[in-house]
């Protein structure tokens, strides 16, 4: 359908002769059947939409791979609490890999990251495809009447949906159209077991084990035997507390310091506290805790370098110390970078990576990652594991900097389990690596149930061992490989020794989200924003928006690639080139419009889309990405 002719501000179109009133009615859309294969967490009752009428439902598109997912599950959990009566959200689950579609791994993972509303399992994407929906994570706001009313594509949109909550409320309580009471949530019963989750493992100095237990908010030291608890750090609860009875929220990865570093900083182990978006301390002589990085609030832009305690974090995942560059690596899997922390210093900066969710090598400072996950030091060679492009990537130094590399892995959408050289090699959203005594790497191929190994003298990749419950983390003590299975919720030892590896011929695969068709030559990329209810642009000091525009491969935009403030852009695509991936990156801030306040509130909507597109002569000429609000142009 060819655009209405208008004006678009702010990423909004303003149609040329029709009233906002006219363009709001407009925009009211039936919302489409909620379709899937089966419902989670309301007590094995199949919903259909009709079952919502009379509350605000809030669609939450989601895939448990996703870490801008995974901050969107957070940032709804006390909008849920305040409109408990009137709000039911409903995750829509759509998954992006092959195991995400399993569904006793969606089950798994709606325990481990506390979802507490009812989860739809969208395994072939139907209802994904219905609402339209291009990015992970998509808020969609159905009204009473189960219209459509409200869109918005990633993270950061709370203050936004209260606003148009609490106008909907407002709005049908008038009309007498809104049931207030309780939704259809039923909790599953949790099992007990003594790790729920871990996520990462690493050997101490006495010889025992220190291991993340994520789901218990808390550290647990074992024996070497790897079973018998010696103590648990943390009080097992969500929190931020310091001291000997300290609290953690999902802890992940850790990081033993040098013993001369750490007879200065008064602690041994640094733990990358994930949703807390924190660096901790712990002191191994009493189990003290103590914050070392962040502000406890997530980075969504600015500055992200000085002060470690005056800094904040987005999703530290994992931690490693890397002798050449002097400090502590943090895999930031919330926003694509690599972080260095000096424990001397007290001081965090950006190490690699500019924020854009991609693989790209080359300089540390240009480089794309895709939530990187895991860290190995491999002495000249810092190893990473590269979730989301499925890939095995290192840093090492290069001339007066830093420069990264792949190994295995080809981009975004592209995954499989496959052995044999490297450039034909396959993983499958590896969360894991360590370095073996030989030198070669091991990487936990978490959803591929794997341990593989990748020797850097041949470039070869094998296998292990299989039959893993996802593991996401591991350690090599007295030479032996140790695997944090973290869905068995447990430590195993998968390789014995001596064991050889074996080759698995495996095809490539390939999300099953669509490529989105867009026409040949010049077509129109639009981010659609417009302010919630009670906002405006925040144009103080300048234009509000951002729009960030790369392509893989570089060589499909022969013009639009670059950094502007217009959220919309022509993008003139390359001839010969019929697909691709389009990387966007859009913000806008918008502040309370109250002119009686001298100091109004302010915030940041942010969001990164990979848009898979397909490019056909006989395909739109606009592409349109809702950010926040509804697509008038549609």
């Amino acid at each position: 359908m060819a655009a209405p002719v208008g004006t678009w501000r702010g990423g909004v179109l303003l149609t040329a002769g029709v009233s906002a009133e006219q363009q709001k009615r407009r925009a009211r859309v039936r919302a489409p059947e909620l379709i899937g294969r089966q419902w989670l967490n309301t007590g094995g009752e199949e919903l259909k939409l009709a079952d919502f009428r009379g509350k605000i439902l809030v669609l939450d598109f989601w895939t448990f791979c996703c870490i801008n997912c995974l901050h969107v599950l957070d940032e709804l959990r006390p909008l849920e609490a305040e409109f408990a009566e009137e709000v039911v959200t409903v995750g829509v689950h759509s998954p992006k890999f092959e195991h995400e579609a399993d569904p006793d791994a969606l089950v798994a993972a709606v325990e481990r990251y506390a979802v507490h509303h009812p989860v739809l399992d969208d395994p072939e994407l139907t209802t994904w495809q219905n609402y339209a929906v291009k990015a992970w994570p998509t808020l969609v706001v159905v009204d009473p009447e189960c219209y459509v009313v409200h869109v918005a594509a990633g993270e950061g949109h709370v203050e936004a949906l209260r606003s148009v909550i609490t106008e909907i409320i407002a709005e049908h309580e008038a009309k007498g159209t809104l049931h207030r009471g309780n939704g259809p949530y039923v909790p599953p019963e949790a099992p007990e077991t003594t790790l729920r989750f871990p996520g990462k493992v690493i050997a101490l100095p006495s010889g025992n084990l220190l291991v993340s237990d994520s789901a218990n908010h808390s550290l647990v030291e074992f024996a070497a035997d790897g079973e018998t608890v010696v103590r648990r750090i943390g009080a097992g609860r969500r929190g931020r507390a310091d001291g000997a009875d300290a609290e953690f929220s999902e802890p992940a990865g850790l990081a033993l310091l040098p013993q001369h570093v750490a007879e200065q900083v008064g602690y041994d182990v640094v733990v990358a506290d994930t949703v807390n978006h924190l660096l901790r301390g712990v002191r191994l002589a009493d189990g003290e805790v103590t914050t070392l990085a962040g502000t406890g609030e997530q980075w969504r832009d600015g500055a992200d370098g000085g002060s470690a305690l005056e800094t904040p974090l987005t999703s530290p995942w994992d931690v490693a110390w890397w002798e050449p560059a002097g400090g502590v690596v943090i895999a930031m899997a919330g926003n694509h970078t690599l972080g260095l922390f000096d424990p001397v210093a007290g001081e965090v900066r950006r190490f690699a990576g500019t924020t854009v969710e991609g693989l790209r090598d080359g300089a540390a400072e240009e480089a794309f990652f895709a939530q990187p996950s895991g860290l190995a030091d491999g002495g000249d060679r810092l190893w990473l594991a590269d979730s989301e492009t499925s890939a095995l990537r290192w840093v090492e130094a290069a001339g007066d900097g830093f420069a990264v590399r792949t190994a295995v892995g080809t981009g975004l959408f592209d995954f499989g389990h496959a052995d044999g050289p490297a450039e034909k090699a396959l993983l499958q959203h590896p969360l894991g690596v360590a370095v073996l005594p030989d030198g070669s790497v091991a990487v936990c191929d978490t959803y591929n149930g794997a341990v593989r190994r990748y020797e850097p003298a041949t470039g070869e990749v094998s296998t292990l061992a299989t039959d893993v419950a996802e593991p996401s983390g591991a350690a090599v003590v007295d030479g032996e490989l140790v695997v944090v299975a973290s869905a068995a919720h447990r430590l195993e030892r998968p390789v014995p020794p001596g064991v050889a590896a074996r080759l698995v011929e495996g095809a490539s695969q390939q999300v099953k989200r669509p490529a989105t068709e867009i026409g040949s030559g010049a077509v129109e990329l639009a981010v659609v924003f417009t302010p919630p209810p009670g906002t405006k642009l925040d144009e103080r000091y300048g234009p509000s928006t951002r729009l960030e525009i790369t392509s893989s491969p570089a060589e499909l935009l022969v013009e639009g690639s670059g950094v502007g403030t217009d959220l919309t852009r022509r993008l003139v695509l390359a001839e010969g080139i019929e697909q691709g991936v389009l990387h966007v990156v859009a913000q806008a801030a918008s502040c309370d419009d109250d002119p009686s306040v001298e100091h109004p509130a302010c915030r940041l909507t942010r969001q990164d889309w990979g848009v898979p597109i397909k490019i056909t002569a006989a395909g739109p000429e606009r592409l349109p990405l809702v950010m926040g609000g509804l697509d008038a142009g549609a």
